[in-house]
């Protein structure tokens, strides 16, 4: 080993979308609009916190008495509340004898524990969407897997691609562990319906596949109880399966990294080695998760009244987005515009829309109009206000043209 130990590093390029926030930030045009990293916001185009949320602070700085070090699995509170949101309260009854759930430092902990969890447990391959989010390869790569991509989105159609997806899928081999988003898809917005869920979980139960279910969205899309349609359905089958999912989008809560690692076993002596194995992990990654988050999420899931609030917050949150969409949609000079990729603006769900956009026609909107969105075209859609639409829609009518 040669030594001094570091002078062979090279600097690893930042990450696309915090490259992008940080180009944003030292940008002096006051008219520029950021429309690329995934935070949703209100029509002032602030992150603000919801009201649900500083009720439930107040509550918890009146009775807080220690700062000590949560379990290694996290807040019981939480788990128990987030798992019955996750699953259904009725379900989650049912489901607890083979369910075991750990509180992480964000969904991006949960992967991470999760990946490890998997490797070591013999899950060297997995395959993620094409497109999907950035970190998705990155995380599972860290982790020593082997990562590849399905079919997932034809950017020259438009469309949905699960006719590849199940062919695929059915080229895999017994064991390969599949990332799946079932609602609110990023970038795309897209996602498949009920009957494709059930043709897929068929095959999967069928090639003894392993679905790792990423459910970052849940109340953005439809609704609370339809977006977590897909996670129930498949939980009922009695498959085994990881979900792991994140409670900073839908509460506001994205310093706090409140997220949860559920893992479904066949039975209750399985789950008990599983939960003492992601202790494990947990221990030697982070040790403990962070407090305030989580507490702040059973405060209001377990307060009927601000249960009540926040729910009334996170439908405000979606209409907003879907309307959003509409207005923007219905703006655009559809004669005019020679991208492919319109239906997925009307017909998706949640913060993004895959744009189609080219990396030089991306680069015209960030140097000539101050308009940010990512390498790959995908526009958060809650950076949108009906001030700054007609300016957007100008810009791209332009760099397209």
């Amino acid at each position: 080993m040669n030594f001094p130990f570091f002078n062979h590093l090279i600097p690893i390029p930042l990450d696309p979308i915090f490259k992008l926030a940080a180009l944003f930030a030292t940008d002096p045009r006051d008219h520029k609009i950021d429309l690329s990293i995934g935070l949703y916001r209100d029509r002032r185009l602030s992150t603000s916190i919801l009201n649900s949320v500083k009720r439930a602070e107040e509550m918890l700085l009146s009775s807080e008495v220690t700062k000590e070090y949560l379990p290694i699995e996290g807040n019981a509170t939480f788990i128990h509340q987030v798992g019955k949101l996750v699953f259904g309260e009725e379900e989650w009854l049912q489901e607890q004898e083979r369910t075991c759930g750990i509180q992480t430092p964000g969904s991006t902990g949960a992967l991470a524990v999760g990946g490890r969890m998997l490797i070591e447990e013999g899950g060297k391959n997995a395959v993620v969407s094409q497109p999907t989010w950035p970190n998705h390869p990155h995380i599972f790569t860290h982790c020593g897997m082997k990562v590849g991509f399905y079919p997932y989105y034809d950017m020259d159609t438009a469309s949905l691609s699960f006719d590849k997806s199940y062919k695929f899928f059915e080229t895999l081999s017994e064991g390969t562990i599949v990332v799946l988003q079932p609602c609110c898809h990023n970038p795309t917005g897209m996602n498949w319906q009920r009957h494709e869920w059930e043709l897929c979980l068929s095959l999967f139960q069928s090639k003894k596949l392993f679905p790792f279910f990423d459910f970052a969205y849940q109340g953005f899309g439809v609704n609370l109880e339809r977006d977590a349609e897909v996670i129930r359905l498949w939980a009922r089958s009695g498959i085994e399966m990881m979900v792991v999912c994140s409670q900073a989008k839908n509460f506001g809560l994205y310093s706090e990294r409140p997220g949860a690692l559920f893992v479904l076993t066949r039975s209750q002596k399985v789950k008990i080695a599983i939960l003492s194995k992601l202790q494990a992990i947990g221990r030697a990654l982070y040790s403990s998760p962070p407090s305030h988050g989580a507490a702040i999420v059973a405060q209001i899931l377990s307060t009927p009244s601000l249960r009540e609030i926040w729910q009334r917050e996170l439908e405000k949150m979606s209409f907003r987005m879907r309307q959003l969409r509409k207005e923007l949609f219905q703006k655009l000079d559809l004669k005019r515009w020679k991208q492919k990729n319109l239906p997925s603006l009307k017909e998706g769900e949640g913060m993004f829309w895959l744009s189609g956009l080219q990396s030089e026609e991306v680069e015209r909107l960030r140097g000539e109009f101050a308009i940010y969105i990512t390498d790959k075209g995908r526009i958060n859609i809650a950076g949108l206000s009906s001030e700054n639409i007609p300016r957007v829609i100008e810009a791209l009518m332009v760099v397209v043209s």
